[in-house]
Formats: structure tokens, sequence, C-alpha cells
């Protein structure tokens, strides 16, 4: 019987090292010691631009320039025009075990992505990798080293105890002002915007003549004040304003009685025509170029298309109005305390059954970070690279310095815009990612769009309208069920080796009671 127990014990340690192995093999992958260059792989990149050839182009130029420096990998580029439908195609994919190798996309989406078996690749171990990591010995080319990323940028790739993505570019919101009119109306702009000021200038740019003409603009159209995400808006009114919005653990905060105050007040400004949304009525830069709106919202990526002057516009010429542009950060509840988001792509890699496939992904991804597609994509837009070997750099600072000397790469409102971001980094902030968190966002917004929509066609919003809204939303994005999961992830069954280890540790208490109960019987005997 002893001989018996400790040949149980044996076996439930090794089976103990086999669990171990398989939790890993569950949370991730292997590196290679090395990687194998006489062998072709071939890579996919699924990658979002907003028809915008120069990124195209961008893209394009890296995936040659990487191919040189490691010929036997081949990189395929699928384009998109929507984050949601890369998010989209990706959890069809997961089911059908054909996901690309390297994803742009938000941690939001990766959070559901984990739902599926060993999908998304955690990078912590390839980070710090001595060949192959950030700044690695056996990279060809000049990466970044991990020090050199931007700490509030990597934070937001962390969730689950592991880092699942890279970030790639950052960009936060601005409110792109008409100065011009602000001040026509009699206003000068503060040094922070403040919602009092928004609501104050837009209630009185609602003033028309005898023909029904605003007095401001001389037009029959004017919606002061248009926000393009109101997921966005509400998550920073309410971060502002010191209110819970969700938890890390999952739990949703959201339908609070902050929330109830801002709906009240957003619905009172939606019945004076004084604010409206994207969804709603357009593109805000449409309105804010054609004179019709004084106050618009977007992101810093979306300065290439603000102002009478931007190299990128959606209206007819006859249609622009000349006025000048400030960008400014949102507005805020406290400008002595700004709370502004962050946001912008990440990196994420898929795991695949070859560990040399992933690391020939993970060297690719790595390369976007290198300095010469960190500056040439965040000229395009108003985009911040997100290493600080990029933004210190000559080449970028060169970049900043030349703010207005034409109206294209140069061009002062996207210029303005970046520096927005870089001088307020430290007043960014991320929400928290968990499974769910992509469709509490959506929830967030959807609050919002309903109350300006139900005040337009003249439905009353009481407690009652906003109780039965918070069920309505809770009950379309199904928060009722990321709730009562703490909006942990359901990661599928055990592996084997894990079904073993508990069945031999089973095997070895078995073993151990009869032992127990053969030597007491057998003392009793004597």
């Amino acid at each position: 019987m002893k001989r018996l127990l400790c040949l149980l014990l044996a076996l439930a340690g090794a089976l103990t090292l086999a669990g171990c192995h398989g939790s890993r093999e569950q949370s991730g992958f292997t590196v290679p010691e090395t990687f194998d260059t006489t062998r072709d792989y071939e890579i996919t990149f699924w990658a979002k631009n907003d028809t915008n050839m120069t990124q195209v182009e961008i893209y394009k130029q890296a995936i040659e320039d990487f191919q040189a420096l490691y010929p036997n990998i081949t990189v395929n580029l699928r384009l998109y025009t929507d984050y949601g439908k890369i998010y989209n195609d990706v959890i069809t994919n997961i089911s059908t075990g054909t996901t690309p190798d390297v994803c742009v996309t938000y941690p939001d989406h990766i959070a559901t992505y984990l739902t599926g078996e060993n999908t998304v690749v955690p990078l912590d171990d390839l980070f710090t990798h001595e060949k192959y990591g950030l700044g690695g010995s056996a990279l060809a080319y000049d990466g970044p080293t991990l020090e050199q990323i931007i700490p509030q940028f990597l934070t937001e790739c962390e969730f689950a105890g592991y880092h699942y993505a890279i970030p790639y570019m950052r960009s936060t919101e601005a409110c792109y002002v008409n100065k011009t009119y602000v001040e026509k109306l009699g206003y000068t702009l503060p040094e922070t915007l403040t919602w009092d000021f928004i609501w104050e200038v837009s209630e009185a740019a609602m003033a028309k003549d005898g023909e029904g003409n605003f007095l401001v603009n001389g037009q029959k159209v004017l919606i002061p004040f248009i926000y393009k995400s109101t997921d966005n808006m509400m998550i920073q009114m309410l971060k502002q304003l010191d209110e819970g919005y969700s938890t890390s653990a999952g739990e949703i905060q959201l339908f609070n009685d902050t929330t109830r105050e801002i709906l009240y007040t957003l619905a009172d400004q939606a019945g004076k025509e004084t604010f409206s949304t994207f969804k709603l009525v357009g593109y805000p830069a449409n309105f804010l170029n054609a004179g019709q709106c004084i106050f618009a919202v977007d992101s810093t990526a979306g300065a290439t298309w603000m102002g009478s002057q931007a190299p990128l516009i959606d209206i007819a010429k006859d249609k622009l109005v000349d006025f000048e542009t400030v960008v400014m950060t949102v507005p805020q509840f406290d400008p002595e305390n700004p709370q502004m988001i962050s946001q912008g792509p990440s990196l994420c890699i898929f795991n695949k059954e070859d560990p040399q496939q992933v690391l020939a992904s993970w060297l690719f991804a790595q390369y976007l970070l290198t300095n010469e597609v960190q500056i040439a994509y965040s000229q395009t837009e108003g985009y911040v690279p997100v290493t600080s070997k990029a933004q210190e750099s000559g080449e970028y600072q060169d970049y900043l310095s030349r703010r207005g000397e034409d109206n294209d790469l140069y061009y002062s409102v996207k210029i303005d815009a970046v520096n927005l971001l870089l001088n307020n980094t430290e007043h960014t902030f991320v929400t928290p990612v968990f499974n769910g968190s992509a469709s509490l966002r959506n929830a967030a917004g959807q609050l919002i769009e309903n109350v300006t929509k139900s005040v337009r066609r003249k439905q009353t919003v009481d407690d009652g309208y906003i109780q039965d809204l918070f069920q309505e939303v809770t009950d379309l994005y199904r928060l009722d069920q990321v709730e009562s999961s703490g909006g942990k992830q359901d990661l599928g069954p055990l592996p084997a080796a894990s079904k073993a280890l508990l069945l031999g540790l089973g095997l070895c208490w078995a073993g151990l009671l009869a032992w127990a109960l053969r030597d007491a019987k057998r003392k009793g005997k004597g």
C-alpha cells in the first residue's frame, strides 16, 4: 500500500505539471527560441482606413519594407472602412478557425474575441523576449523598447492580467469651434470650454430675424452643438462628474441618478434645438464647414475634415463659409480637472497551431511601431504616435514646428489637434475592458440618441420615460447577462490535462483513505 501511495503521489505530481502546461497553452503559446528563416510564412493583416488613400499607401509601403527585411514572410493586406465590420468578421471567423494573423482593433472588441478558445495571444512574454521582444537583439529593424511605448497608451491594452494588444495610433476627442461666430455673438472663448458656456452660447445663437434666418449665419439652418460619438459623450460626462460607469470586474454602473440628470439636460437642449447628434443629422464637419454649427465634437483623428480650409471636405465648395477654427478640449464640468477619453486603434495577434507563424506575425506587428510607420501614418490625420521614440524624433518635431505652412500636410487645425493630445495625455482616461464592455459602450450612446430622438418627436421625457429607457437599453444590449456574469469570460471546457489532474488527485485521496482505514483496522485487531 505504501508503494501504491508513493506511485499515486508521483502520478499526481506529474499530472500537476501537465495541468499547468495545459493552462499555459490555454492562455497563449510558448515563444520559440529562434525564428526559423529557412521556412516561408504567409500572414494576413486586417486594417482600417477612412477611405484615405494616403493611409493605404503607407500600409503598402510598410509591408514592402518589412518584406525586404524578412523575404520569407509574405503579408496579405485586407482593408476595411469600419472597425465594426472588422469586429463582425473576426467573430465570424473565430468559429471557423480562419481569423487573421494580425488585426487592427479595439480592446473592447478583444475582450469578446477572448470568449473563443485560445484565440488572441497574450503578448507579455513576447514584449520581454531577449531576441524578438520590443527592441530585441535579433530584430532586423530599429524598433522601440518597452519603455519607449507611452505608458498611458500601453495600459489601455492590458486587461484580465495580460497585455493582449499593442497600441498603434492614439487620438482623443476635440471640440472644433467656429470662433468667428462665437465672437459675433459677443462672447470670448475661455481657456477651457465648459458645458455651461456651450449651452449659453448655443442658446444665444438661436436668435432669428423677421424672415426666419438665424442672425449669426444668415441661413435657415443652424444646429449650434453637434456631437459625433454619443457613447464617448456620456462616458466623459460621467467621468468628469466622478460618477460610475462600470468596474473592471464588469459591474455596470451606467444607470444612475447622474445619468438621469444628464439626459434631462440634453433633452432640454434638444427641445431648444441647440443640440443634436451625428446619427440624427449627419457628420458634424459638414455642418461646421457650411457655417451651420458652432461647436462640433469629433475625434482629433478627424481634424483633416474640420474647417473651411480643410484638405478633406465633403460638401460642395459653394457651400463653404470662411471662419476661424479653434481646436479645444471637449466641454468640462470642472475646467481645473479636465477629463478626456483616450482612444485609437491597437494591434492584436491571433493564435495559430504553428508558434513560428505567430512569431512571424509578431515581427510584423512590432514593425508597425517603428518611426518610419508611426510618423508617416500620424501625419495623415490628427493621430499621435504611440512611442516616445517617434514623438521625440527630430523628424516628428520638425513636422509639428511647420504648422500652417500649407493646408495639406501641415494643416494648422490637424497639428493643433495633435498638440491637444500631446499636451493633455496625463488628463486622458480609458474605460474598463471586459466581455460585454463593447455592448455597454453602445448602450451609453443609445441613451442620448433615444432621448434626443424622442424630443424631436415631441415625446415627453420624464422619470417614467427614463426608467423605461433604462430597461429598454438594458434589454437591447443584453446588459443583464453581462451583470449576471460579472463581465467574466466563459473559457470553455477544461483542457484534457486539467481533467486528468482532477482525476489523479481523486485517486490519491481515495488511496490515502483506503490506507488509513486498513491501518486503523489492523491496529484494532492488534
